[in-house]
């Protein structure tokens, strides 16, 4: 839904462009966000240098919120593409920025809306609960949104008798229907960072550290959720290393969150979950798109910039709107 892709990629072509290596970034990007009236937000699988940089560092659904609330003309989203899509549905009047186009999302792009409308005409009597980390065009296809936060919650607002399709990840549908009892129709699709940990090295790696909470985001797969000492959105993962004891964490999630956890508690070690491959960590190639490089040229040049269609802003706030409503009346 990003529209002329091409065109932008093309007259900003950024690719190509060559940064003074003289240019201090940091000073430019800051200079440049008091001139335009910019606010800059950098979710939290960002690098540390973006999230140093950034107004406000979180969540997908809560930066986009902050954002809305400010009197900036432009929103800079280090993020990936369905992040800055929605803080254009949440503030239809300002400019947003995103600093790589490429930066997508292996859950959101394993959903494609044409393929997800057939599927959902085979379930006519269906609500559909989609996970707020998908296309702006999903969310015109879904009833409420959800987050990692208050999934069950808005499952839970569901009247029992009311049949469920949840998307578009599997791993989150199947931690709801364990934690709900709820039994729902689930889309076959996940995030690539969440599906790679290795049960065998994390077991390993709990044996070396016997002191270590085992802490995890509920896109992981189910055998690697059963081992968690806690299991809760990247704010709640976070949150949890500051109230517990524990001075060791083992954390399965993107490792851009580790930044945050240490400053929070530098006394604190946090160990990054082992992937099935050759790395040490997890990281996610899409969020790794953005550096300080391309955040300065799209502020410099306002481009690419995400342009939606009033009828995917309309009909797909619906959604967010309405989970919105499920999470206050819940006290989320």
């Amino acid at each position: 839904m990003i529209a002329n892709a091409a065109q932008q990629l093309d007259r900003l072509g950024y690719l190509d462009i060559d940064v003074d290596p003289t240019l201090d970034l940091a000073a430019e990007i800051q200079r440049l966000k008091r001139e335009k009236n910019a606010v800059i937000l950098a979710h939290y699988y960002q690098e540390s240098e973006i999230q140093d940089l950034a107004d406000y560092i979180g969540d997908s659904l809560g930066l986009s919120q902050q954002a809305a609330k400010t009197d900036a003309d432009i929103i800079v989203f280090a993020g990936v593409h369905f992040m800055a899509e929605t803080a254009k549905m949440l503030s239809p009047d300002k400019k947003v920025l995103l600093p790589d186009l490429k930066a997508g999302c292996s859950l959101a792009d394993s959903c494609p809306p044409h393929l997800f409308r057939k599927f959902k005409e085979k379930y006519p009597d269906h609500l559909v609960v989609s996970y707020i980390n998908c296309s702006a065009e999903l969310k015109t296809l879904t009833d409420i949104c959800c987050t990692s936060t208050n999934a069950v919650q808005v499952i839970e607002s569901i009247p029992p008798e009311q049949p469920i399709i949840f998307a578009p990840d599997k791993n989150l549908g199947a931690y709801l229907v364990k934690k709900t009892g709820r039994d729902m129709v689930i889309w076959n699709g996940a995030c690539m960072v969440h599906e790679i940990f290795s049960h065998e090295r994390i077991v390993k790696l709990k044996q070396r550290h016997p002191q270590a909470k085992f802490i995890a985001h509920p896109e992981c797969e189910a055998h690697i959720l059963e081992m968690a000492d806690f299991i809760g959105s990247t704010t709640g993962l976070l949150n949890f290393t500051k109230r517990d004891p524990a001075t060791e964490f083992i954390v399965a999630t993107e490792t851009g969150i580790l930044h945050q956890m240490q400053k929070a508690s530098p006394h604190k070690t946090f160990i990054p979950a082992p992937p099935n491959n050759n790395c040490a960590c997890n990281d996610c190639p899409h969020m790794k798109r953005n550096t300080l490089e391309k955040l300065y040229l799209c502020m410099e040049h306002e481009l690419p910039e995400i342009i939606l269609p009033e009828w995917v802003i309309r009909e797909g706030r619906k959604s967010i709107d309405r989970m919105l409503e499920i999470s206050a009346a819940a006290g989320l």
